[in-house]
């Protein structure tokens, strides 16, 4: 055997061994206070679906490697301070419930597998906010559902009803309770403390009846045998002593003072039980009297936050109605203003489209003048001119002149008389076509004539239609009827 062969054969030794040692390095132990989670293929599910992971509690696995990995869930009991401030019971009364709960991931198989899906990686302080979130919930939901006499007397009772809810929803992260511990209950009202004082009154007065029953038994006891003693006494006396008047006399001393003994001590009994009854009763009032107080408290405490609670319901329903109808009023302004915007773009767009179409037949009608201005604007009057005229005309038309009465000689300053003048000024009151045009800027076209030039005339006076000749030296008077144009 050469020195080569001897070399391969220690290599395939070598890589053999180191192969058993990293196999068996895979090969992972679970400790008792711990939850080894594999993950990666670790199979599929009754349904066919693939597993999540692989929890083992106890014993050991094989972690294939590149397809399986694992990680340990700490099985260490968790302590969580729940401190539950202003818990509403059913009687609507707010308490104080301060309570310690213990609780631990769960080696449940089902409770385990969730335990791997939810927990996993969390720290122990994460666990224990999320737990702690849960038990609040839970604490006050079951509050709600009992009265404060079951919580503060019948604990196993309430402590059975919060171990069963809070455990059933600890559950489902994997979760499991161990133990719950509740300190005190108390509450704002101090109704517990009402039914403290009742219980420890009640305590009180058996105790203190208890006592007088048994003075007065120990009283009856001694004057009795006080009694026992005085007769056998008195026998012995009467043996001893010589005579029988002495005898007797003695006998009846000692009868009488016996007697007289009785009395008294019956008296003073009798007067004690009284004493003790007495007693018993007042504080059996006393108890009554505070017990009936803290029931009014309970009861004016209730209906004041039955009260609170339909307020501050009404309250939102108005608030509620108010942002409603303060909504529909937005909206309908919205509508509003959104139609008025759409007939005001509406009227611009017909009006621009009016312009518009004017100012193209303008082109046109400068188009077929040969694009001569003056020729166009002619065109134009000649088509407006008898508007123009009817304008002019219908400016005094509809002028209604009841009466008109005008005195005159006859003669004017210019040779006319005044009804002639009127009627002359009633027509020049008519703007002439010539100044209508030059008060617009423009010359009236030749077409329609020219002015003519001014010319100094006289006219001779004309006479009155109608006239009364005078009989003496008054004025003639011209009377003008009521004159009313044609419509």
């Amino acid at each position: 055997m050469n020195s080569s062969t001897v070399v391969l054969i220690c290599a395939l030794v070598l890589v053999a061994f180191s192969l058993i040692v990293w196999i068996c390095s895979r090969y992972k132990k679970c400790p008792s206070d711990k939850i080894m989670v594999k993950y990666g293929k670790v199979g599929k599910n009754k349904d066919g679906t693939d597993r999540s992971a692989k929890c083992i509690h106890g014993g050991a696995s094989f972690v294939i490697p590149v397809f399986q990995s694992y990680e340990f869930l700490d099985l260490t009991p968790i302590s969580i301070q729940v401190d539950l401030k202003n818990a509403l019971s059913r009687q609507n009364i707010r308490i104080d419930v301060p309570s310690r709960f213990t609780v631990g991931i769960s080696t449940e198989p089902g409770v385990m597998q969730n335990a791997a899906e939810r927990l996993l990686g969390l720290q122990l302080s994460e666990i224990q906010e999320l737990s702690k979130d849960i038990i609040f919930g839970q604490l006050r939901l079951i509050i709600a559902t009992m009265d404060i006499e079951e919580i503060n007397t019948d604990r196993d009772k309430f402590l059975a009803a919060v171990s069963s809810n809070v455990e059933t929803e600890l559950k489902k992260i994997g979760l499991r309770l161990i133990n719950v511990n509740v300190t005190d209950i108390s509450d704002e009202s101090g109704y517990i403390v009402a039914l403290g004082k009742e219980a420890a009154a009640k305590a009180i007065n058996d105790a203190k009846k208890s006592v007088a029953e048994q003075d007065r038994e120990g009283s009856i006891g001694q004057a009795n045998a006080q009694m026992d003693e005085r007769i056998k006494v008195a026998e012995a006396n009467s043996v001893a002593i010589q005579g029988e008047n002495d005898a007797k006399m003695k006998i009846a001393m000692s009868d009488a003072a016996l007697k007289e003994k009785e009395a008294e001590a019956l008296r003073i009994a009798t007067a004690a039980e009284k004493i003790q009854a007495a007693k018993a009763l007042e504080e059996s009032y006393s108890a009554e009297r505070e017990a009936e107080e803290a029931r009014r408290a309970k009861e004016q405490a209730t209906l004041e936050a039955d009260i609170i609670v339909q307020t501050e319901a009404k309250k939102r329903q108005l608030e509620l109605e108010a942002e409603a109808e303060a909504e529909q009023i937005r909206r309908k302004a919205q509508g509003e203003a959104d139609a008025i915007f759409a007939k005001m773009e509406a009227q611009a767009r017909g009006a621009e489209e009016i312009l518009r179409k004017q100012a193209a037949g303008f082109a046109e009608i400068v188009k077929s003048a040969g694009g001569d201005p003056d020729a166009a604007l002619r065109l134009l009057i000649a088509d407006k001119l008898e508007d123009l005229m009817r304008v002019q005309v219908d400016a005094i038309k509809n002028i209604k002149i009841d009466k008109v009465t005008v005195w005159d000689n006859g003669q004017g300053t210019d040779g006319k008389n005044a009804t002639a003048n009127f009627l002359s000024g009633m027509m020049k009151s008519v703007p002439p076509l010539q100044e209508v045009f030059a008060m617009a800027g423009m010359e009236l076209p030749e077409l329609l004539g020219k002015k003519l030039p001014e010319t100094d005339t006289t006219t001779e006076p004309t006479t009155p239609t109608e006239t009364e000749v005078p009989t003496d030296d008054t004025v003639p008077t011209v009377v003008a009827e009521k004159v009313t144009p044609e419509e």
